[in-house]
């Protein structure tokens, strides 16, 4: 069978698949305008304080990111899916409850944000009710994954171990970041705080698994190399993602009285990390020598800057899970340099490959069309969230030296103004990029495609 032609065959899914596609690029635009309100605010307190204070705008903004992973990532397993299994979804009718589901818990918890209704924790600061229609919204998700795919995980490549594992993890790290309604774990302040970070760090690699099972998915498809996620070389590193997934959240917990086996566990778990980044750099030549012969392809484009991401991000990631480095690091701008340097270094460029991908498949002609468009974005993008991630770490390197100096906190905020409006400015910057690259998607959806 012409895996190709199984490519551009159309199915009943591809229409929500779309939608779904849309609304993950709405969190995206409507995260970034709020990331750049909550920037402005940062050196401008009085900007929209009476409207749409920072204690609103930054977790409505962490919000609506982190939902424009997930829902992107699902859009595309919604495409791929019966392309893999050269069948329509198991069930289409729970697509399109997932859908409204979705939505309708989005608009929720939008409005509780502006209201000021609160409640919840890190990432799901939402009132904790909420968290019982996400998981709701996830069943039929997972439902149509399994039921679609019928996975025999003997013979199924990495990619497909990826996805199944992000699904499960989101389950389970969902349900224990919910914990904290429980007396035994709210009643007491380490086991409490040990455990929402467990939870949380675990989520976050639930949806690195969604997000580098549809990287490779994609990579598999350029390529077209069969064999390449299917290799022992593949499930070692997947096996030590898996690892780090459920371990190496401790480095968010050596301030905490916890038991010492744990931050122990944490950090020698977290060094295993040294692997994936000397893989990185063993391959580095390969992949500039195919970045010259395959540069004309947006998502590959876009896979080589996220490489590079994951290349600058391991080194930081490991940096700060040394202990004595942490006890410096935890709490400054040098963590949120970090979390950007993933989210949109990493998750964002990785998922738009992901994104290119399905809309050229739909509409080669239009994508051809906004290439040079694309490629505008891509570069602005990459450059200004250089400038941020940079402008971050020397934010969080004035504060430590601040501490060191035992300096009040009036004079670490002036000596760090500077900094403060780098990376708000740069952010700007970021955001026309990604704009650029939104409104290309957008306009390549809309154009109709000729037909064959």
């Amino acid at each position: 069978m012409n895996p190709e032609k199984l490519n551009t065959e159309s199915y009943p899914s591809d229409k929500i698949a779309r939608k779904f596609l849309v609304l993950a690029i709405s969190y995206l635009l409507l995260g970034l305008l709020l990331g750049i309100i909550g920037g402005f605010q940062y050196i401008l307190p009085p900007f929209l304080k009476d409207n749409v204070s920072f204690q609103k705008t930054r977790p409505l903004h962490v919000y609506l990111v982190l939902t424009w992973i997930f829902t992107a990532a699902q859009a595309g397993l919604y495409y791929y899916l019966p392309r893999i299994v050269n069948r329509p979804v198991y069930w289409l009718r729970g697509v399109w409850l997932h859908f409204f589901l979705q939505l309708s818990v989005s608009l929720v918890i939008i409005i509780c944000f502006f209201l000021g209704y609160f409640g919840g924790r890190e990432y799901l600061e939402f009132p904790p009710l909420i968290g019982a229609f996400i998981l709701l919204g996830w069943v039929p998700f997972a439902i149509n994954f399994f039921f679609t795919l019928k996975p025999n995980y003997k013979t199924a490549p990495v990619y497909i171990w990826s996805w199944s594992t992000g699904i499960l993890f989101f389950f389970i790290t969902l349900s224990e970041s919910y914990l904290w309604l429980i007396g035994h774990f709210n009643n007491n302040v380490v086991r409490d705080v040990t455990v929402q970070w467990k939870a949380l760090g675990s989520m976050v690699g639930s949806w690195n698994m969604l997000v580098y099972g549809t990287a490779m998915y994609v990579m598999e498809k350029i390529s077209g190399d069969v064999k390449l996620f299917r290799s022992p070389l593949a499930f070692f590193f997947y096996f030590l993602g898996l690892t780090n997934l459920m371990f190496n959240w401790g480095h968010h917990t050596y301030i905490v009285p916890a038991a010492p086996w744990v931050k122990t566990v944490a950090y020698i778990i977290s060094m295993t990390e040294l692997l994936i980044l000397g893989h990185i750099i063993w391959n580095w030549r390969k992949s500039l020598a195919a970045a010259k012969r395959n540069y004309h392809s947006i998502p590959y484009r876009l896979l080589s800057f996220g490489d590079v991401w994951i290349f600058l991000n391991l080194i930081l990631a490991i940096a700060i899970s040394v202990p004595a480095w942490n006890f410096y690091t935890h709490g400054t701008h040098i963590t949120v340099a970090h979390a950007m340097g993933a989210t949109i270094g990493i998750n964002t460029m990785l998922l738009f490959a992901s994104v290119f991908y399905m809309i050229q498949k739909e509409n080669p002609d239009a994508t051809e069309n906004r290439k040079r468009m694309v490629g505008t974005g891509i570069i602005i993008t990459n450059i200004a969230l250089l400038v941020f991630w940079i402008s971050l770490l020397g934010s969080g390197v004035a504060k430590i030296i601040s501490k060191q100096n035992n300096e009040p906190f009036y004079t670490l905020m002036q000596k760090s103004q500077s900094w403060f409006k780098l990376f708000t400015y740069s952010g700007v910057i970021v955001f026309i990029g990604l704009f650029i690259l939104i409104a290309s998607v957008l306009l390549i959806i809309r154009a109709r495609r000729r037909p064959t």
